[in-house]
C-alpha cells in the first residue's frame, strides 16, 4: 500500500471508497474485551475513529465516548450513524496531535484501532506523549494494534517488543496478547494491549 502523508489525503481516500482498513462493525477484539471484562465506565476517546464503529460500541456499553479523525467524511459519516442509532457518542474532526489542548488529562480510557499504525513511525513518540497528555492519573490506553512485518505502510507495522519499547516507561504493561478472534485477512496479525500511565 502507498504511504499517506497528507492530511488530505486521508479525506480523499473516503471520498473515492479506498478504505481498507474499514471493516464495517467494530472490531472484534474490543467487544470480547468490553463482554468479557468489568471495565468501570468512564470517558473514552476513541482516536483515528473513522467512521465510528468501536465509538459506536463503546457508547453502548455505557462509555462517554468521543471519536476523532482527521477526514471530516469520515466524520459525518459517524455523526450519521449514531444519529441514526440513536448512540451517545459524539464525534469531533481534528488532528490528534492538537487534542491535548482541548483535553488535557481529561479521559479515563483511550482506544486505539489503525491510528497508531497509520501514523508515521517517526511520530510514534510523540504518539505516546499525546496519549500521556489525554489521559487521567492511573488511565488507560486500550490498544489493538498490528504487529505484521510487511514493508512499507500504512499499516505500518511493529512487533511486541517495540510496543512495550516505546510504552513501559510511562505506563504499566497490564496485558499485550496476541489476538485470537481477529477478522480473517488480519489473523495472526494483531496484538490487544491494555496500559495504564504510572
Amino acid at each position: 500500500m502507498q504511504s499517506v502523508t497528507e492530511p488530505n489525503d486521508w479525506e480523499n481516500r473516503y471520498q473515492e471508497g479506498t478504505t481498507p482498513w474499514d471493516l464495517g462493525e467494530a472490531a472484534p477484539p474490543l467487544e470480547s474485551l468490553l463482554n468479557s471484562s468489568r471495565l468501570p465506565v468512564g470517558r473514552a476517546v476513541v482516536l483515528g475513529c473513522g467512521r465510528g464503529y468501536d465509538a459506536l460500541l463503546f457508547a453502548r456499553y455505557g462509555f462517554e465516548t468521543i471519536g476523532v479523525d482527521l477526514a471530516p467524511s469520515a466524520i459525518a459519516s459517524a455523526t450519521s450513524l449514531a444519529n441514526a442509532t440513536g448512540s451517545t457518542a459524539q464525534f469531533l474532526q481534528r488532528d490528534i496531535f492538537d487534542l491535548p489542548a482541548e483535553f488535557p488529562n481529561y479521559f479515563d480510557y483511550i482506544v486505539e484501532h489503525t491510528c497508531f499504525c497509520a501514523i508515521s513511525p517517526e511520530q510514534r513518540t510523540a504518539y505516546v506523549q499525546l496519549v500521556r497528555s489525554l489521559l487521567k492519573p492511573k488511565g488507560e490506553l486500550i490498544g489493538l494494534f498490528f504487529t505484521h512485518n510487511r514493508p512499507g505502510g500504512p499499516p505500518f507495522g511493529i512487533t511486541p517488543v517495540e510496543i512495550r519499547h516505546y510504552f513501559e516507561t510511562d505506563f504499566e504493561i497490564l496485558s499485550l496478547e496476541p489476538v485470537t478472534n481477529s477478522i480473517p485477512k488480519r489473523q495472526g496479525e494483531e496484538h490487544l494491549g491494555r496500559f495504564r500511565l504510572k
